[in-house]
């Protein structure tokens, strides 16, 4: 088994697809990760099992990979101790997830628009420009900033679960650019297609910061780093000025333009 832990989890769910059912049970949601290369072991603490959880887990696998034998399941030792499920944020990864809210209810808008699509008429085409200028500025720009030139420093960027949310961002930038064009070109259903795939991505990636990356940095960070972590967060905004009250005035509006009452949180 000690062979095996030290594997990333593609390689073993190409060679065993039936661990992605005991992964499942665990709410551990590998197999639709962009990466994958995250080893058996590192995903035991970055999922924040309980030892129990771990046995249980470890010892499924074990089943499928050695179905005809007993084996014993090795102890993985771990950098943090495992911490109740519920979450509990420190204040700048607070900060993060309330920004997550704002982007989230904009994400919710997608079906409406492309419902609404218009890509002949003015008023029509700058409901997108909006979008995208709204996905720019507040989401890459004022968000995607304090993880990528603030939080993400805290650790080691050749991380899988760090690389995953880099190349994350760099697909969203991708259709963000592909709309741009797609827009320009008037090709409604290449519009229509890039702001589906924005969604599931955002979705899914807000998902996994949410539930999975910030919490596990959280259990990484002294006293000392939070403390420090907020006063950059604070100095990001201070940048930023009044940018992101006006965006979210933005989304208000939106929503009452789609006649959508904000429930995201």
């Amino acid at each position: 088994m000690e062979e095996y832990l030290n594997k990333s989890i593609k390689e073993i769910l190409n060679q065993f697809p039936e661990v992605e059912d005991s992964l499942n049970e665990y709410n551990i949601g590998c197999v639709p990760c962009s990466v994958g290369s995250c080893l058996l072991k590192d995903i035991v603490e970055i999922h924040n099992l309980l030892p129990e959880e771990e046995l249980e887990l470890m010892a499924r696998i074990a089943k499928v990979i050695y179905p005809d034998r007993e084996v014993k399941i090795p102890e993985i030792k771990r950098k943090s101790e495992a911490r109740p499920k519920e979450i509990s944020y420190s204040p700048p990864m607070k900060k993060l997830v309330d920004e997550h809210v704002l982007i989230k209810r904009w994400v919710a808008m997608i079906p409406e628009m492309i419902a609404n699509l218009d890509v002949e008429s003015e008023p029509g085409r700058q409901v997108i420009i909006d979008g995208i200028d709204f996905i720019r500025s507040y989401a890459d720009k004022y968000h995607h900033a304090k993880e990528e030139e603030i939080l993400l420093k805290y650790f080691d960027e050749s991380l899988d679960i760090i690389k995953t949310i880099y190349e994350d961002h760099e697909n969203g930038r991708a259709h963000v650019k592909a709309m741009l064009v797609a827009l320009d070109k008037k090709d409604k259903e290449a519009v229509s297609e890039h702001l589906n795939a924005y969604q599931e991505l955002l979705t899914e990636h807000i998902k996994k910061e949410d539930e999975i990356l910030y919490p596990w940095m959280d259990r990484n960070f002294s006293i000392t780093k939070i403390g420090e972590l907020f006063s950059k967060f604070n100095g990001k905004d201070e940048e930023f000025g009044d940018a992101p009250k006006r965006y979210e005035e933005f989304i208000n509006k939106l929503e009452q333009k789609f006649k959508l009452k904000e429930a995201v949180k």
